[in-house]
């Protein structure tokens, strides 16, 4: 990667503010934005720190929300002088807020953020090297692949906070109820999902909505799952490869048998809202997956359960497929980048690591070594009700890598992820009747446009 990619990322703000304009949507719901107060008297291990700093996070939801402001506010009550002020973004909104903020210098001066996002941030110029705060924290903690995704020429711009991988969800009851097995190829998984299509349940959701980018997830599922990619090794756009034909078409004909006929408009909160009410069979998601259920439909829990990404041909290898090690970063336009390093250094210690891992059990798998085998992180209820669950996730996300990773960290993957021009497709196919392969090629075609604008 190079840092030549600023014009790309002006662009994408022109793009990501019409798309804010027609009302985003992203994994969670918006929270409103909250101010950390000061508490009591103190000083952080890392030496007297003085100013304010604003924190974007994508923590929506409740638990985990807490469990990072009373990281803040703790942090604060031993650092007097400090000021944290959190606010929070869902993940699609996020994309619009940083990409519109760097052409109005309205960011942040630490985030989250995903993978494929880091890249181009990267690429803008827009991050501080952390190097040190991963060597502080314990380099060698931490996976490999993990810190190679957010590094450029010798400088790490991103830690992992945790980790999750994307598996196949089913209903326990549905399947024994029909007599069914838990399919292992997409073609199993068709059959099943259509038998199981009846009497108000859906097999499963196919969702294409163009205010995120789930249809993109699941193409690049089924192409992954046969060991290509939807970039050729020249990081150029491939949806017309024999593969990538099938994976569309495999897709549309799973809309029009299995799928409610409104997942063309579904985010993934539709989508997996579906799965927590008990109204679809399978879905492909995190382990958040049991938290939604827990909170929609917890008579439902026991019936919960996840496998492997289904193959294309069942003899074949285990293929790695979608592992997100969601990081953190510091921004270059930050005046205390050493109060940002510091709090986030609080935010690996064990206590209150474990208590935010707790926010969501087996949604978020520990990013560092070692968490996972200690007696505070398994003294959790959820985690040992879904053991199996917990070793399918955690055995997918070893061998995965983020969305467009498997070429190594390049900023064609979050133009894909983030333009959502292959959800434009399927709607083309499904709305207008679009032929697969000219629809394919439109698409395909439109994205390398995008992709020679950061040459």
């Amino acid at each position: 990667m190079k840092k030549r990619y600023t014009s790309l990322i002006l662009a994408a703000a022109v793009s990501a503010a019409a798309l804010a304009g027609c009302g985003g949507s992203g994994t969670e719901a918006p929270a409103s934005s909250k101010t950390a107060e000061s508490g009591t008297a103190g000083q952080a291990d890392a030496g007297e720190l003085s100013g304010e700093i604003t924190f974007w996070h994508s923590f929506t939801q409740g638990p985990r929300l807490e469990t990072i402001q009373k990281a803040a506010d703790k942090f604060m009550a031993e650092n007097p002088d400090v000021k944290i002020t959190i606010e929070t973004f869902s993940w699609n909104d996020f994309y619009t807020k940083w990409t519109t903020g760097l052409a109005s210098g309205n960011v942040p001066d630490m985030s989250t953020a995903l993978p494929a996002q880091v890249a181009e941030m990267i690429n803008a110029d827009a991050l501080t090297p952390i190097n040190d705060l991963i060597d502080d924290i314990g380099r060698d903690r931490f996976a490999e692949t993990a810190i190679a995704e957010g590094s450029m020429d010798d400088n790490n711009y991103s830690v992992p906070l945790y980790r999750h991988a994307h598996v196949m969800w089913i209903r326990k009851d549905l399947l024994e109820q029909n007599g069914l097995e838990v399919p292992k190829t997409w073609d199993e998984l068709y059959e099943t999902a259509k038998t199981l299509t009846k009497d108000g349940m859906y097999g499963l959701s196919f969702p294409c909505g163009t205010n995120d980018f789930q249809a993109t997830f699941f193409l690049d599922f089924y192409v992954r799952s046969g060991g290509k990619s939807l970039l050729t090794d020249d990081l150029k756009a491939d949806l017309t490869s024999d593969l990538a034909i099938e994976g569309i078409k495999y897709w549309v004909k799973v809309y029009n048998d299995c799928s409610p006929k409104d997942s063309i408009n579904f985010d993934v909160l539709d989508q997996a809202t579906l799965y927590y009410q008990g109204k679809t069979a399978f879905d492909f998601n995190s382990g958040f997956q049991i938290s939604g259920v827990a909170a929609n439909s917890p008579d439902l829990l026991q019936y919960v359960d996840c496998y492997p990404i289904p193959k294309i041909d069942p003899g074949s290898e285990t293929q790695g497929i979608m592992t997100t090690n969601t990081p953190m970063v510091v921004w270059k336009a930050s005046k205390h980048p050493e109060i940002c390093k510091a709090f986030m250094k609080t935010l690996y210690d064990e206590e209150t690591y474990v208590e935010f891992l707790h926010a969501t059990p087996v949604g978020m798998l520990p990013a560092i070594k070692g968490i996972a085998d200690t007696d505070a992180y398994k003294n959790d209820e959820t985690i040992k009700q879904f053991a199996h669950a917990e070793e399918v996730l955690t055995e997918a996300a070893d061998i995965g890598t983020a969305f467009g990773y498997e070429h190594g960290p390049n900023v064609q993957a979050g133009i894909m992820q983030n333009n959502h021009v292959i959800e434009e497709m399927f709607q083309d196919i499904i709305t207008n009747g679009t032929d697969v392969e000219t629809a394919a090629k439109a698409a395909e075609d439109k994205l390398n446009a995008l992709f020679e604008t950061a040459q």
